[in-house]
């Protein structure tokens, strides 16, 4: 009955909103979880394929999707008054051969029931990772580094062929070549082809009698590299710098995979980077905030003069522009801030504390301990 059906949304996880993207990859996730070749041990699977299936069946199909947003499971049931003829499986062939669903389940098991030979043809190379620590200023300016890493290279004694010089690798004759065999299994839901790699060749079409010594017949040897590379002047903590065919190499004949460096910079002791930015604390005596001044601001290549105006209090910020970290791929440049805070003095000689006693005298601070309190007026401080 319709009514004891779960919603279809419900049944693939996502949301009545999801994308005809999101739908296939919620129907790949489930048709793996619960294909009955997959979890031979779940009594359950074989019926909750089945609601996956169905599900995937309506909402992969717009006009189907449409109807059932509309109709729900009464769209699909002849006993119901919004039944619009038509099973939700027209088209589908009676699970026998998936229909459309071929390629969905040849990511799934390995190639479906279509030739994976392709999958054993030339290979790209694998792509390696490494990391590299710079300085502050490195990051700031750009550098020149080196690494040294190992990759994988063809054998250069027998060409990467794994067969020793002289001789060459011979056809798998259980696979004919082609690096797969195909399986037919029966299952309650009808016939189904899937693609291995041959257990006989190891998936590579060829069998080596005469392996090559010097890599074992792998045709393969790791080997240690050494590179150079430059470092842009503005690259930022965590950053990749990728560095072409810098991996292993390609395998029968593929493109050689690349370097990937993952970049860490030390923190500075003083400056603060925020993207192109710098941020840093400077501390300026209480007179020089009082009166005003002028003081030396270091930068990332020299000092630089930051007037200070009369009466500037403690965490005003001030910007210099163009003195920052220069932009990734860019000729511009960040803006330096300078963070202000007042150096408040410990200690006094007897003279200096009777200068600051007047000076809070002069401006009416009683708070200033040894200054006489005056006991402020309370007219107008109420009002009836």
């Amino acid at each position: 009955m319709a009514e004891t059906k779960r919603d279809y949304y419900e049944v693939l996880g996502v949301q009545k909103t999801a994308s005809d993207d999101e739908i296939k990859a919620a129907f790949r996730q489930m048709a793996k979880k619960y294909h009955p070749d997959l979890h031979p041990d779940d009594k359950d699977a074989e019926a909750k394929f089945k609601e996956v299936n169905e599900a995937y069946e309506v909402l992969s199909d717009a006009d189907k999707r449409a109807k059932y947003d509309q109709f729900g499971h009464a769209a699909f049931d002849p006993s119901a008054g919004g039944y619009s003829g038509g099973s939700p499986f027209s088209g589908f062939g009676g699970f026998s051969g998936f229909g459309g669903f071929g390629d969905i389940f040849g990511d799934i098991f390995g190639g479906g029931s279509r030739s994976s030979a392709n999958n054993y043809g030339p290979m790209r190379g694998e792509n390696l990772r490494q990391s590299i620590t710079i300085t502050f200023e490195e990051a700031a300016f750009g550098c020149e580094k080196e690494v040294q890493y190992r990759r994988e290279e063809n054998c250069s004694v027998c060409g990467g062929s794994g067969a020793a010089p002289g001789t060459k690798p011979q056809t798998c004759p259980t696979c004919g070549g082609r690096g797969s065999v195909t399986r037919v299994q029966n299952t309650i839901l009808g016939s189904m082809q899937t693609t291995v790699p041959c257990s006989a060749c190891g998936g590579t079409g060829k069998i080596i009698k005469d392996p090559c010594k010097n890599c074992s017949g792998s045709g393969r040897v790791r080997t240690v590299q050494k590179r150079k590379f430059r470092i842009p002047a503005g690259i930022d903590d965590g950053q990749t710098i990728r560095l072409s065919g810098g991996g292993d190499d390609g395998l029968r004949g593929g493109p050689k995979g690349d370097l990937h460096i993952s970049v860490r910079v030390k923190p500075h002791k003083r400056f603060i980077r925020d993207g192109a930015d710098i941020h840093q604390n400077i501390a300026i005596p209480v007179t020089t905030a009082i009166l005003g001044g002028t003081i030396n601001v270091p930068t990332l290549d020299k000092d630089v003069k930051l007037t200070i105006p009369e009466g500037t209090p403690a965490q005003k910020t001030f910007r210099m522009k163009g003195a920052g970290i220069q932009k990734l791929n860019s000729q511009d440049k960040g803006d330096m801030y300078i963070n202000i805070t007042v150096d408040i003095p410990k200690k006094l000689t007897d003279k200096q504390r009777e200068i600051i006693k007047q000076f809070a005298e002069e401006t009416g601070d009683s708070n200033v301990a040894g200054v006489e309190k005056t006991k402020p007026s309370r007219k107008g401080l109420f009002r009836k």
